[in-house]
């Protein structure tokens, strides 16, 4: 039975850059921000790891990071903030964005 992963572990021990989608359920600009990140995730090819955290069931990761707004993305490596944005982006904005930091 292998122990349940942690946030943190999930951030700090990924092989590639993770990027966090913080987001809520009653979100509209959460929505409409949700396929376009799966989209990026799908053409970056498993060169970034996609996670999502609802704000409300992890008040904890929330309050870690300073989640004030959501939709709020934030790419991590080994632990460390590379990126952070709130709002709603274009899938080539997004894409452009994250591409800059895997090199």
């Amino acid at each position: 039975m292998s122990k349940k992963k942690t946030f943190s572990d999930l951030i700090k021990n990924a092989q590639v850059p993770v990027l966090v989608d913080f987001y809520a359920d009653w979100c509209g600009p959460c929505k409409t921000l949700s396929p376009i990140v799966q989209e990026v995730s799908s053409a970056l090819h498993g060169r970034v790891k996609v996670i999502k955290v609802n704000v409300d069931k992890n008040q904890n990761a929330s309050m870690k990071f300073g989640i004030r707004g959501v939709p709020t993305l934030i790419l991590f490596r080994k632990g460390n903030i590379l990126w952070r944005q709130s709002g709603v982006m274009s899938k080539r904005e997004l894409q452009q964005t994250v591409e800059r930091y895997l090199n």
